[in-house]
């Protein structure tokens, strides 16, 4: 199978100091992520669920940062979080796509995190995740996963 040309990737760069991922295609096509966004929208079972209306709105990824890269074949990259997690592969597809529908995608996201009054900054404590996940859901028990 080859890949579309828009779906090769010319280069990908992580700029430390930035914190930012870059990519270029070979069609020249050039996106700059922010580690949150991808950590947000990382394509594992996890985030995602296992079918639809099962992903997990993310919360408190605001200062993430990509701790390693590793590339998967000719077609993926792994990316691990400074937050522990490193288990989804982002396809070149799936990153161009992220690219391509970035302000859309954002908007959404800001817009589910403001419904159930979640936030992208991490908790000060781990009482505080548990708070804000049980005002959350408006039941008033502390992590009740609902």
């Amino acid at each position: 199978m080859t890949l579309d040309p828009r779906h090769i990737p010319e280069s990908v760069v992580y700029h430390q100091q930035r914190n930012q991922l870059e990519i270029t295609f070979a069609d020249g096509a050039m996106f700059t992520f922010e580690p949150e966004y991808l950590r947000v929208f990382s394509p594992s079972a996890e985030v995602q669920g296992h079918g639809p209306g099962q992903a997990v709105l993310q919360t408190g990824k605001k200062g993430v940062r990509i701790d390693r890269l590793t590339p998967s074949g000719h077609y993926a990259l792994q990316i691990a979080f400074s937050d522990g997690h490193d288990s989804g592969l982002y396809t070149w597809v799936y990153l161009r796509e992220l690219g391509e529908t970035h302000a859309a995608r954002w908007a959404d996201y800001l817009a589910q995190l403001d419904a159930v009054g979640a936030s992208r900054e991490p908790p000060s404590h781990p009482l505080a995740e548990a708070t804000s996940r049980s005002d959350a859901c408006g039941c008033g028990q502390g992590g009740c996963g609902r």
